[in-house]
């Protein structure tokens, strides 16, 4: 008999374990053959978006071709609508790339599931396993920075990556070192394409009308964002403030300078090259016109700076001058080069500095911010940013992914709500008693 398991993806199942011979759950009756394909060798990962599962294909023309390549099973748990839309989203735009940059999925990679007596779908995606960590496991794993050389190395993997993607009139929004994953060959791999937006003539009218939702990663996001007023440059600024993150182990929000209302960054770089200071600076500049025009552009100069540090490049005087503090590096107009952070923070930031943050820090969630509100003016908080991403971690737990949207609107209705009254108001949205008073002891004892 086979000694393969297969489990069961029901989320109310009371035992998903059974053997590899069965069609059907043992404990709940739900199939365990999936899209008449898949069956589910184990649980990589969950939380309150989804989880995560090895899976193998069963089907036979696939037999051979899955001992090569590995596969995931991503389930979405929860069907809210905006989370229902990111979801498939990111599987629609996987089916369209072939690079080793990017998850591979195929063209009937996405299905959905109905568990036994179940009237609500489980939403599917089957997608290439990536092998490996992601930047911020890796870091903190390494326990150090990366160097300098290393971190030139890995923007030209990315931006060659970014380039594809900006050349199909697509942009990422969420660019983080944990939506990054390092492969065993060294091979970097960009994922996470929910938030990705196609650049078209419909989504340039919302923009400009204030309708297309905001999306903020804090610390990595750009301001522009927060407004919903996303672009391809945005990508670049995220990518800077992640290339940041590597060079000093630290969180954006730690190196942020209130006073000077500027990243203070390059002093826990040790042999930081101003050329390469410059060049990261510039992409993270505050306004879209400020950074480079595109991804080639960025490449292009990449390659300059990577000869000139590594390679003794025969025309080094030349190549420094492109990248003076006073030379735009990408033949834009002159503009203000030092790194700035958002003058106007997302609203569950302080306007004052941020405490340390150590790398084993968990990094802030996504947040969901609506666009079309008639005021964004923000008050300072008395709530600290990882207070507030925390109970949205513990929230979600209890009620799925929707707990970002109810958070920042808590945030939103009253800035200067206490942390006590925070927690009491978010314990309101879970609806069972028992795990409303858990919440509550978890986060205020």
């Amino acid at each position: 008999m086979s000694q393969c398991k297969n489990l069961c993806i029901n989320p109310n199942c009371p035992n998903p374990h059974n053997e590899d011979t069965q069609l059907f759950c043992q404990a709940c009756n739900s199939e365990l053959l999936l899209d008449g394909r898949y069956r589910v060798n184990k649980q990589l990962g969950g939380g309150g978006f989804g989880k995560t599962y090895e899976i193998r294909d069963c089907s036979p023309q696939n037999l051979q071709e899955i001992q090569i390549q590995k596969k995931v099973l991503k389930v979405l748990n929860h069907n809210h609508p905006k989370y229902v839309e990111l979801f498939q989203r990111e599987a629609h735009f996987l089916m369209r790339f072939k690079s080793p940059g990017i998850p591979k999925v195929e063209p009937d990679g996405y299905f959905t599931y109905f568990p036994y007596n179940s009237s609500e779908p489980l939403h599917c995606l089957v997608m290439e396993k990536i092998e490996g960590l992601d930047l911020k496991q890796y870091l903190q794993q390494r326990g150090s920075s990366i160097s300098q050389k290393q971190a030139i190395k890995w923007l030209i993997q990315l931006i060659k990556i970014l380039r594809e993607i900006h050349n199909q009139r697509f942009f990422h929004r969420d660019i983080k070192p944990s939506n990054i994953m390092l492969r065993s060959d060294g091979q970097l791999v960009l994922i996470d394409f929910g938030t990705a937006r196609e650049v078209t003539e419909t989504y340039m009218s919302k923009q400009s009308a204030g309708q297309v939702t905001g999306l903020f990663s804090a610390g990595y996001s750009p301001i522009e964002q927060l407004n919903g007023q996303a672009m391809p440059q945005s990508d670049f600024f995220a990518l800077g403030r992640t290339m940041v993150y590597l060079l000093t182990g630290k969180h954006p929000s730690e190196l942020y300078d209130f006073e000077k209302d500027e990243l203070c960054w390059r002093e826990y770089v040790p042999n930081l090259s101003p050329e390469f200071a410059n060049f990261l600076e510039r992409m993270m500049a505050r306004l879209p016109s400020q950074r480079p025009p595109s991804a080639d552009a960025i490449f292009e100069q990449l390659m300059k700076l990577y000869h000139l540090l590594n390679l003794g490049d025969s025309s080094a005087s030349q190549t420094r001058q492109d990248f003076s503090q006073t030379s735009p590096a990408f033949g834009s107009q002159q503009s203000k080069t030092s790194v700035s952070a958002e003058r106007v923070p997302h609203p569950s930031q302080s306007f004052a500095p941020q405490p340390p943050v150590p790398i084993s820090q968990p990094e802030q969630q996504l947040t969901y911010v609506e666009t079309n509100q008639t005021n964004h003016s923000v008050t300072q908080l008395p709530i600290e940013t990882h207070f507030v991403s925390r109970c949205q971690q513990e929230l979600a737990e209890y009620i799925g992914p929707v707990a970002s949207i109810v958070c920042q609107r808590l945030v939103n209705k009253n800035p200067t709500i206490s942390n006590v009254d925070f927690v009491q108001t978010l314990a309101k949205k879970i609806p069972n008693p028992k795990e409303a008073e858990e919440f509550k002891k978890r986060l205020l004892s």
